[in-house]
């Protein structure tokens, strides 16, 4: 390593930096800040998401300064949002970049970076992370796509492209790129082929590998492919992570929550705080109850539900779709998707992966619990993904669910961070 690398990497361990592009609510993000890297730069083109990242910098902010009431305040409803972001420094919450990452706005957004390197005295980036959204590259979505073959066409394909562009702009010392098992397949593989060349182009050592959330401590099975890259001059390799195993079931992210019906929404927690949720810091003493809201079902889907978590809690069977009585069964399509309704069981050790669907209906995700006969609330999905309660989502119910399904659970990316940390602090 050149004489001049060791110098900035040496400069920089105190307090390494990164830069998140697409980053949505900040799954990711969060689990970078929580082990002391700081945010260059947020790219990401959805307003509320935006908003969410602003927030979660203020509890940041606001907690290392000893003011943590301050962010309780706003939770406890106060204070208003305009209040809390005046409470901070106006630079914090410019490191949000609301822009969609295109072609045509690469110069844009570019700019907006440089100016905050140069205004936050910072001169090269460390790391950069990201996950471009994996929609066209999800397995169920191409199985949707596949009669007319529209995924070949999806723009979204190629954002890896965009990804390609920051990297050869910025030069970090390494890279984390995270997307669905899928990305592998798509097209043949032909794009994940043109990713790895461009990233080696670039001047990088790459591997990958597909790595479950579960390992990490989330109660939810979500593989992911993490690809990390580094400078080809540096002596890195792919990190060693280290793997969470435990005795916990999904149970321990309901049980301490107060039931809910269809439709309504409780802001006190019922009893002290599970085993899990002290381990995972999920919950914590002064925490406030936010967004245990649970959206309104129809009759005909809430006497599904019933039949769905009976048949669970007393069978340990999924119910088909073609199991459903006749007058229940409305979809005309029988042969596919017959796994439509399906109850997050509270007596395994990990959900099914929670996905943006969910913000569409709840019909996936539905509460094991047969007295509720509901979907889950936003604050349990936050849970399953691993948001800590004191995480608060911007937005309406319908876009914090589409948040907490994209992200990357914020316990896996506390995981990565640790690995990655300790794989650059080695030179």
């Amino acid at each position: 390593m050149a004489l001049e690398g060791k110098i900035k990497l040496q400069e920089s361990m105190s307090n390494l930096n990164y830069i998140d592009i697409f980053a949505g609510a900040g799954g990711l993000s969060e689990g970078f800040m929580k082990n002391g890297f700081k945010a260059i730069a947020h790219i990401e083109m959805n307003q509320d998401a935006c908003f969410t990242l602003k927030t979660r910098l203020c509890y940041y902010y606001l907690m290392e300064h000893g003011r943590i009431n301050d962010y309780y305040r706003y939770l406890r409803g106060e204070i208003s949002r305009d209040t809390l972001y005046s409470l901070v420094p106006e630079l914090l919450l410019d490191t949000v970049i609301n822009e969609k990452l295109c072609e045509e706005n690469l110069h844009l957004v570019f700019g907006k970076i440089e100016r905050l390197m140069r205004l936050q005295g910072i001169d090269h980036i460390d790391l950069l992370v990201g996950g471009p959204p994996c929609q066209a590259y999800s397995l169920i979505g191409r199985a949707r796509k596949t009669k007319d073959n529209k995924m070949i066409g999806d723009p979204r394909n190629f954002l890896y492209k965009l990804y390609y562009q920051v990297l050869i702009r910025y030069k970090p010392l390494m890279f984390v790129f995270e997307n669905v098992p899928g990305v592998l397949t798509a097209n043949n593989g032909i794009y994940f082929a043109d990713m790895q060349k461009k990233f080696k182009i670039a001047g990088y050592n790459i591997d990958y590998k597909i790595l479950n959330a579960s390992d990490f401590g989330v109660l939810q099975n979500r593989r992911r492919v993490i690809l990390i890259g580094w400078q080809s001059h540096l002596n890195y390799k792919y990190p060693k992570f280290d793997t969470v195993s435990n005795d916990f079931t999904v149970n321990e992210i309901f049980s301490d929550l107060p039931p809910l019906q269809a439709g309504e929404q409780k802001d006190q927690y019922e009893t002290e705080p599970t085993r899990y949720l002290q381990w995972s810091d999920i919950r914590n003493k002064n925490d406030i109850l936010t967004w245990h809201v649970a959206r309104p079902n129809i009759a005909r889907d809430r006497e599904i539900y019933k039949m769905v978590i009976h048949t669970w809690n007393t069978e340990k069977r999924r119910l088909k779709y073609t199991d459903l009585p006749p007058d229940l069964c409305t979809h005309r399509n029988r042969t596919a998707f017959l796994d439509r309704f399906k109850v997050v069981a509270g007596d395994l050790p990990f959900s099914h992966t929670l996905v943006a669907h969910i913000s569409k209906d709840g019909h996936y995700f539905i509460h094991p619990d047969y007295g509720q006969a509901r979907s889950i609330s936003v604050r349990e999905a936050a849970r399953i993904q691993s948001f800590p309660d004191n995480f608060f989502f911007e937005g309406s119910r319908t876009s914090a669910f589409v948040q907490i399904g994209n992200a990357v659970p914020p316990l896996m990316a506390s995981g990565i961070a640790q690995a990655l940390k300790r794989e650059m602090m080695k030179e």
